[in-house]
């Protein structure tokens, strides 16, 4: 499989051990972080063509992943 971009890893590289450890002690943030990769596999999947899609729709989950990596920030920055 390809190597995909806009991983959290790569996105808060000084944060991956803090949010190894909320996804096993914050169900909301593990909940965000699944959504978050989720829409990021989707994306991706959409950019790269393997499944294609209008790009209104495309432009959406893009807007859907920003937000939700802003949630995400929010909770690495106060923890």
């Amino acid at each position: 499989m390809s190597h995909t971009p806009h991983e959290l890893a790569e996105e808060f590289p000084d944060k991956v051990e803090l949010m190894s450890r909320l996804k096993q002690t914050d169900a909301h943030f593990a909940r965000l972080a699944d959504e978050y990769h989720e829409l990021n596999r989707m994306v991706h999947r959409a950019e790269t063509n393997v499944e294609p899609m209008e790009d209104l729709a495309e432009g959406e989950l893009r807007k859907k992943r920003a937000a939700l990596k802003d949630q995400i920030w929010s909770i690495l920055s106060k923890a």
